[in-house]
């Protein structure tokens, strides 16, 4: 019998899919980029709230439409390919980078301005302690709605709150000088920067995850499934809006106050010291402590599940321990060092994010929807690999002249000519008519 959720209980899932997603990446970039940023501010925030609000929000309804996440929507695609860009978003956004960096920046922001001499020691202790806490809420899969969405987020909303009201109501600094980085297109640097909390691929494996949570609640029909999704993926738009468009200001106000700063980190503490003195740490070290464990959670667990379905031979508690413990210790190699080997994968990689979901929009429109994805896919994966490795640095001059190929966004024409392509490729011309 398929039961129907209470507002609570609908409630609960919201706030566990923000607490989802807002984690080390949505606490630290956004004030980076507003202080960089300048005067041009408004241009920079519009392009991260894009990549850091409206994809995760339009791939969470495209989960729901599609009536399940990554396997469903990637259905047009080969097993094997599904397969392997599942198992590396999965990778990606688990023990390679977004995980262990949910504890890097909870340690960077929680514990380690409290320190008096900060070693490799300390880094450890922390990261162990922090794991095995993720460890001990992801082990349960079917409290997770309970334990995260009905305890941990509500207390953490409070806080961000009180944080996000001082800066409105008592600016501590000025406007910086807008940065070199940002004196041409604000708009797209910022949309780039959005990349970097990986909650577009976060979203596609969290639409997954939170049908799964439905079910064990109860709900088996497909359609309220997907109106329940859907104002989860709503009520966490509006939450993350809510908290970048606060940091966003913050740094945006910050001229004076953390003028030496190079991490959004960095601001972030300096500014709280500013506002609430000593005291105000330990309540940034509580926000980020609960943002962080509880995205950790998310991606755990939901890194976990996969890989137990995937491989059928070990239980999602083994591979829990076995994502816990990965996270721990690749986390161990320091916060700078992890994002500046995530940002070229991400280059490389997004743009394969962002051409599923639009391929699952625009499903209803393909006539030939086997040959479509298959194109639209396989030119946003060449261009964006070929975006990556101009990020890392390699020269790439045979290919400067492609639009937007010097801010990393050479993906965008071909992809859309693909798009086009797969849109007027007649039922019968190709093999695969679906």
């Amino acid at each position: 019998m398929n039961k129907s959720l209470s507002t609570f209980d609908v409630l609960g899932l919201g706030f566990m899919t923000f607490a989802f997603f807002l984690g080390a990446g949505n606490i630290i970039f956004p004030p980076m980029t507003g202080f960089l940023a300048g005067e041009h501010l408004p241009s920079a925030m519009a392009g991260f709230l894009i990549t850091g609000v409206g994809l995760p929000l339009v791939t969470l309804v495209a989960a729901a439409l599609a009536g399940g996440g990554l396997p469903t929507m990637g259905r047009y695609l080969p097993p094997l390919v599904i397969t392997v860009m599942a198992s590396a978003i999965f990778i990606i956004i688990g023990p390679a980078f977004a995980a262990p960096r949910t504890g890097l920046v909870a340690y960077e922001m929680s514990l380690k301005p409290f320190l008096t001499d900060p070693g490799q020691a300390a880094l450890t202790l922390y990261t162990l302690g922090f794991f095995g806490l993720v460890l001990l809420v992801s082990l349960n899969q079917g409290r997770l709605l309970d334990a995260v969405g009905k305890v941990l987020t509500p207390i953490l909303l409070l806080l961000l709150i009180g944080l996000a009201l001082a800066v409105f109501i008592s600016p501590q600094g000025t406007q910086p000088p807008v940065s070199e980085a940002y004196l041409t297109d604000p708009f797209v640097k910022g949309f780039i920067e959005g990349y970097n909390t990986m909650d577009t691929f976060a979203a596609l494996i969290f639409g997954m995850f939170i049908l799964d949570v439905l079910r064990d609640k109860g709900v088996t029909d497909s359609r309220t499934q997907s109106r329940y999704l859907m104002i989860a993926a709503l009520i966490a738009a509006v939450g993350l809006g809510f908290v970048y468009v606060s940091l966003f200001i913050l740094g945006g106000t910050s001229l004076g106050v953390a003028d030496s700063a190079t991490t959004g980190a960095e601001i972030i503490s300096a500014y709280v010291l500013s506002l609430f003195g000593a005291p105000g740490l330990w309540i940034l070290a509580a926000i980020v402590s609960l943002a962080c464990l509880t995205t950790a959670v998310g991606l755990v667990s939901a890194c976990a599940d996969y890989f137990h379905r995937l491989t059928d031979k070990l239980s999602y508690r083994i591979w829990v321990v076995i994502n816990a413990l990965a996270c721990m210790l690749v986390a161990n190699v320091g916060l700078d060092t992890l994002i500046t080997v995530s940002v070229p994968v991400l280059v490389a990689f997004y743009p394969v994010a962002v051409a599923l979901v639009l391929a699952t929009y625009l499903r209803p429109l393909m006539r030939a929807p086997i040959f479509s994805y298959r194109l639209i896919m396989a030119v946003a994966l060449a261009f964006g690999i070929m975006d990556g490795l101009h990020a890392v640095g390699l020269s790439m001059s045979t290919f400067a002249l492609l639009p937007m190929f010097d801010i990393g966004m050479a993906w965008v024409l071909p992809t859309c000519i693909a798009t086009v392509i797969g849109l007027a490729m007649p039922a019968n011309a190709v093999k695969g008519k679906a």
